[in-house]
């Protein structure tokens, strides 16, 4: 994916004069990028569009705070007490076909040690050009395998067709 660059971010009243339409756009596309795996984890496929759209909602959120959208840590911490250290090990792969690929986690998001860790993570596959040829003749799930959470989706037709375009 080629990266943003600066030039391409709006300044917050031109955003504001084009966000329905865009965030219209996009509330479609993640729909198809979207995938529950098990009772806690949904993973989001980004691409160039939908990483534009969170940097312009930063951009804008910065000066807004609404606190009914933010969910109490109270109800949050024990899951993710029990996720701890999924970023850490190959618990989180994509499988399609033959081929499984482990998700390479951003660093930054956890601390084992002190038994920290973020809700939002950053997770890349990196499919090598077998798995790619196979994409779409072949069944692609994502699969998590920690201790405490164990589940497996089969990407949809729709959500497989949304990701061909990133893997050209």
């Amino acid at each position: 994916m080629k990266l943003l660059e600066l030039s391409e971010i709006l300044n917050l009243v031109e955003y504001e004069k084009v966000r329905a339409a865009r965030r219209h756009e996009i509330v479609a596309l993640k729909q198809a990028r979207r995938v529950s795996v098990g009772r806690y984890l949904t993973f989001v496929f980004e691409n160039r569009a939908t990483v534009w759209f969170q940097i312009q909602e930063m951009v804008r959120a910065e000066r807004i705070v609404d606190e009914s959208k933010i969910a109490e840590a109270s109800e949050i911490k024990p899951v993710l007490d029990r996720l701890l250290g999924i970023d850490t090990r190959d618990y989180v792969k994509l499988t399609i076909g033959p081929h499984v690929i482990v998700g390479e986690f951003e660093s930054g998001h956890s601390d084992e040690e002190r038994g920290k860790l973020s809700a939002v993570h950053f997770v890349r596959f990196a499919l090598p050009p077998a798995a790619r040829a196979q994409f779409d003749s072949s069944e692609a799930a994502l699969v998590v395998e920690h201790p405490n959470e164990r589940a497996r989706t089969v990407l949809s037709d729709e959500t497989k067709r949304s990701l061909r375009d990133d893997l050209a």
